[in-house]
């Protein structure tokens, strides 16, 4: 019998936590049924503005601009990213002292670090630019201060240091107790349902599989030059972003994406208040397909 591959374009950003969770269905390791997974790996903010567009079946985002594609896309519960105690950092250099109107440099317009900074500094001057950027244009003066994202927040420049931690930020606005939530992924409602649970238990596998094979395949990802950090800092890095919390959205990480859509709702970022779980892929149907 010939099987037809259904051929899904998934895309990530190169940061080391989505290659570690992507990479284990890259590798074959995780069964893929007759689907086709062609990785797309792009900055976070090329992928948001992708997903405004509609461009690719499946795609990272930051949770912060979920509220403008949730028409499109629906959320998937894995491959999720949150911090716990941390997250971006907004650094300056040590000799500079900030003024209400500083200039900061952001990883971009619709990522949730830009969206919190704005609501806790509405006074600032936001320029966007590549994350990989953001560190010299603040040694260099090009900018005050400027948040880091993804592992630059583990070694940055000596003449810096941090201003604000975005995790003291979420605390302050959302309350204790409710973890960070950063990014995730969604899966174009434009595909079939059936389709759309398979691709998601696809990934919880693959997310599953990388953290119960984690030794092996970060070795795999270094030995291949897959990402951009090695050996103890990349153990700590996806510590942090690509762990068990990883695998599934739990009912508290639910309840920060919902505390995260309220504050966008109340400060008049988005049109309408969103309850998380109204945009998941409902797990109901596949029960009564298989039923």
């Amino acid at each position: 019998m010939i099987i037809i591959m259904k051929k899904i374009e998934l895309a990530h950003s190169p940061d080391a936590d989505d290659i570690f969770m992507y990479f284990a269905i890259k590798f074959a390791w995780v069964d893929t049924k007759d689907y086709e997974f062609k990785n797309i790996g792009l900055d976070i903010e090329t992928l948001n503005k992708e997903a405004i567009k509609g461009t690719y079946d499946v795609s990272a985002i930051s949770f912060g601009m979920y509220p403008l594609i949730k028409d499109e896309y629906a959320l998937l519960r894995t491959a999720v990213s949150f911090g716990d105690g941390y997250g971006p950092k907004l650094i300056r250099r040590k000799d500079k002292k900030l003024k209400r109107n500083f200039k900061v440099a952001l990883s971009g317009e619709y990522t949730t670090n830009a969206m919190l900074f704005k609501l806790y500094y509405p006074e600032a001057r936001p320029v966007y630019m590549d994350f990989l950027e953001i560190e010299m244009a603040v040694v260099n003066g090009e900018v005050d201060a400027g948040v880091l994202i993804h592992e630059s927040i583990l070694d940055y420049d000596e003449s810096l240091e941090v201003e604000k931690e975005l995790w003291d930020i979420w605390v302050e606005l959302a309350g204790e107790g409710l973890p960070l939530p950063l990014g995730g992924m969604a899966v174009r409602r434009s595909l079939p349902l059936n389709q759309a649970i398979d691709i998601e238990n696809i990934l919880i596998d693959g997310v599953k599989v990388a953290n119960a094979r984690k030794e092996e395949l970060c070795k795999k990802l270094e030995d291949e030059n897959l990402v951009r950090i090695s050996d103890a800092l990349l153990t700590k890095y996806l510590d942090m972003y690509a762990s068990d919390e990883s695998v599934e959205l739990s009912p508290l990480q639910i309840k920060a994406l919902d505390k995260l859509y309220e504050l966008g709702f109340k400060k008049g970022i988005f049109s309408e208040l969103m309850h998380t779980e109204d945009y998941l892929i409902p797990k109901e149907y596949e029960a009564l397909r298989n039923s």
